[in-house]
C-alpha cells in the first residue's frame, strides 16, 4: 500500500507554500488509493506549541483533507534513541567537540586554500584522553552521521534520475551538543517505522536526499521513492516564510476565500493542469500526476485567485450558501442567484445584498432629473415578472428617443447608486414597485 506523509513544524501558521506538499500528498494517496500520514515535527521544544499543532489540523482540514494517521515526533523520541544506539554501535555515528567558533574558522581557512568549506572529520582521530579532556573542559559533543562519500543515485517520480554525491557534503550533525535531536535523524527514523512508500516534498530538499538515503540504509530499512516539486514563490518570485510573514492559511480563510480556490492555486500553479473550477479535491486528485509539475517555478497570481473565486462562487447552488447565507441573516434562492454573479468572495454579499434590502443611496445627476420623473410615472403596474423591464425601457425609449448608455445607466444609478450590478430585469422583480418608487426621485 501507497503510504505517503506531510510533516509541517508546528512553529507558526502554514502558508500557500506548506499547502502544496500537504496537498500533493494527499491527492496522491487518493489517487492511489493509499494513507495519508501528517507527522508533526515538534522536536524544537523552543519553538513548536500545540497551539501552532491544532492550526495546522483546522487548516488541513478547511482545505478538505482528513490525515488516516497524526503523529507528532515529541512522542517517539524513544525510537530516536534505539536508532542513535545502533548507528553508534555499528561506528556511523561519532562524536566530535569543536565549537561553532572554531567551526567557523576551519570553513573560512579551507576557502582561503581554495577547498570546499566541508567538515575535515578531525573528531574522528580524537583518542579517548582527548575526549577526556574536552569534557573536563565542559564540552559536551554533537554527534556526526559519518558519510559513505559516494555518488547516491535515485530516480525521482519528478525530475528523473538524480545523482548527489555525499564525497562533497559534510558528515551532517544529527545530535545537538544538548542530546536533542536535528530533523534529519527524526525523520529518516519515521520514514523507516511508518512504512512511508513515498516522500514527496519540495525541491529544496533533494541535495539532503543522498545524507538521508545512506542513514536509512545503515539502519537497515527500505528507501522510499522520492518526488521533489517545485516551489510556489509569491508574485515577487521570492518565496513563502512564516518568518517571513506570508500571508497564511488563515488568513485566506479569514478574508472569505473558498477553500477549494485555496487549495487549487496552491497546487495547480506551476503544473500542466489548467487554474480552473473543480468539482472537489477528489475530482483534481483524479487528474493530477505527478509527471504534470513543471520543473520551474511556481508563481502565485493573487488576481487570478481572486479570478478562481469568483468563478467558484458564481456557480455555486443556493443549498450550499444556504448555511453561510443564514448566518448572515440573508435568506431567498432569487436573491442569491441575482447577486452571486457579481461576488468575488462570499462576504461581498453582504453589501451586495443592500440593493435588495436597503437602504441605498441613489445617484441622480442633474441632467438625468427630467427623464428620471418620466421614468417614474411611466412605471408599469404589479403584477411583475423578467419581462417588465424590457417593457418599462421600450417605452421609455420611444417617448425620450434615449438609447444605450443613456438610456439604461441612469435608472441603474438611480436604482442601485452604482456603476456595475446585477441584471436590472431580475433585480426590478425583487425590488418590486413601491421600493422602485421610493429610490426614484
Amino acid at each position: 500500500m501507497t503510504v505517503v506523509r506531510w510533516a509541517p513544524s508546528p512553529t507558526g501558521c502554514i502558508h500557500l507554500g506548506n499547502a502544496r506538499p500537504a496537498l500533493l500528498n494527499w491527492f496522491f494517496a487518493r489517487r492511489t488509493g493509499g494513507r495519508y500520514v501528517l507527522r508533526m515535527d515538534d522536536t524544537d521544544l523552543a519553538r513548536s506549541t500545540r497551539k501552532f499543532a491544532d492550526g495546522i489540523e483546522v487548516d488541513l482540514a478547511w482545505l478538505g483533507v482528513t490525515p488516516d494517521l497524526l503523529v507528532r515526533q515529541s512522542e517517539r523520541t524513544a525510537l530516536y534513541d534505539a536508532a542513535r544506539d545502533k548507528l553508534i554501535a555499528a561506528g556511523r555515528l561519532y562524536p566530535a567537540y569543536e565549537t561553532e567558533d572554531e567551526l567557523d574558522r576551519k570553513r573560512a581557512r579551507a576557502r582561503l586554500l581554495g577547498k570546499p568549506p566541508i567538515y575535515d572529520r578531525a573528531a574522528l582521530s580524537l583518542t579517548e584522553e582527548d575526549k577526556a579532556k574536552y569534557e573536563a573542559e565542559g564540552r559536551k559533543p554533537h554527534w556526526r552521521f559519518k558519510l559513505d562519500g559516494r555518488p547516491v543515485q535515485f530516480e525521482d517520480l519528478i525530475k528523473g534520475q538524480q545523482t548527489v554525491n555525499t564525497a562533497s557534503m559534510s558528515d551532517p550533525v544529527l545530535i545537538r551538543a544538548d542530546g536533542s535531536y536535528l530533523y534529519t535523524l527524526p525523520s529518516v527514523v519515521d520514514d523507516v517505522d511508518l512504512g512511508i512508500t513515498h516522500v514527496i516534498r519540495g525541491e529544496d530538499h533533494v541535495s539532503n536526499t543522498g545524507t538521508q538515503i545512506e542513514i536509512i540504509e545503515a539502519l537497515g530499512g527500505t528507501v522510499p521513492t522520492f518526488a521533489h516539486h517545485n516551489l510556489l514563490t509569491d508574485a515577487a518570485g521570492q518565496g513563502f516564510s512564516k518568518r517571513l510573514g506570508s500571508q497564511s492559511i488563515s488568513d485566506f480563510r479569514t478574508e472569505g476565500y473558498e477553500p477549494l480556490a485555496v487549495a487549487i492555486m496552491a497546487t495547480l500553479t506551476g503544473t500542466s493542469l489548467p487554474i480552473e473550477p473543480y468539482e472537489s479535491l477528489d475530482a483534481i486528485a483524479e487528474k493530477l500526476e505527478l509527471s504534470m509539475i513543471s520543473h520551474g517555478a511556481a508563481r502565485f497570481d493573487p488576481a487570478e485567485l481572486d479570478s478562481l473565486n469568483a468563478r467558484l462562487l458564481h456557480t455555486m447552488s443556493y443549498e450550499e450558501a444556504l448555511p453561510r447565507l443564514s448566518s448572515m441573516g440573508l435568506e431567498g434562492e432569487a436573491i442569491w442567484l441575482l447577486l452571486r454573479e457579481n461576488l468575488v468572495r462570499f462576504p461581498d454579499i453582504a453589501e451586495w445584498s443592500k440593493l435588495v434590502t436597503g437602504p441605498i443611496e441613489p445617484v441622480i445627476a442633474d441632467e438625468d432629473r427630467e427623464f428620471l420623473d418620466l421614468a417614474k410615472a411611466m412605471l408599469p403596474p404589479e403584477p411583475w415578472d423578467e419581462t417588465t423591464w424590457s417593457t418599462w425601457t421600450n417605452a421609455l425609449k420611444g417617448a425620450t428617443g434615449r438609447k444605450g448608455k443613456a438610456l439604461f445607466l441612469p435608472l441603474r444609478m438611480a436604482l442601485t447608486g452604482r456603476h456595475d450590478g446585477p441584471e436590472l430585469k431580475s433585480l426590478l422583480v425583487l425590488l418590486g414597485r413601491k421600493a422602485c418608487l421610493d429610490r426614484l426621485p
